[in-house]
């Protein structure tokens, strides 16, 4: 058995209404779940002969996409071949000051979610601002590509700058979409 700690703010979400977002994950990854709603714990029952190793690793995944702002929807993604989850702490790059992680923030999401949007509409990438994290849901070409374009702003690129490097991978990206090793 493996124990996943979310934010008490999220547990509802991975419970979902009546439960049926547990009982949907439970049922995609043949794994069951107990959730303390008090606690924040979800325990990933994985000890069973017949439970696939992969899939509770997945299923993990999952729960922490949740637990970091995903929507059950988006964070099912992580089921399939190929893609995977990566969290970044801004805390490990401006420190823990308040004002600065507010304004790093602010750079990420930018002017009405626009800086965002750009990065996931360029990349194919699901992307979440939530607490003092990034996280990132895709596949193996673009998931690096949307890194790289976080970590830039994050160290003070323009964010011209960072459009330009996005626009630049498309050609990149749309090889892999149509499934070519690059």
């Amino acid at each position: 058995m493996r124990s996943i700690r979310i934010p008490q703010d999220r547990v509802g979400t991975i419970i979902g209404v009546k439960g049926t977002t547990k009982r949907m994950l439970q049922k995609r990854s043949g794994i069951s779940m107990d959730i303390d709603a008090e606690e924040g714990i979800v325990d990933i029952k994985d000890d069973a002969d017949s439970a696939d190793p992969l899939m509770a690793l997945k299923l993990i995944d999952v729960v922490k996409a949740i637990g970091r702002g995903f929507n059950p929807e988006k964070s099912m993604r992580l089921f399939e071949e190929d893609e995977y989850l990566d969290i970044v702490d801004l805390k490990d790059i401006v420190g823990s000051k308040s004002n600065q992680l507010e304004r790093i923030r602010g750079r990420l999401i930018g002017k009405n979610g626009k800086t965002r949007e750009i990065i996931e509409e360029l990349t194919g990438v699901y992307m979440t601002i939530y607490g003092n994290t990034v996280a990132l849901i895709g596949n193996s070409v673009s998931l690096p590509v949307a890194k790289h374009a976080i970590e830039l702003i994050l160290n003070g690129s323009e964010h011209s700058t960072v459009y330009h490097y996005l626009e630049g991978q498309r050609p990149k990206l749309r090889i892999a979409e149509m499934g070519f090793d690059l």
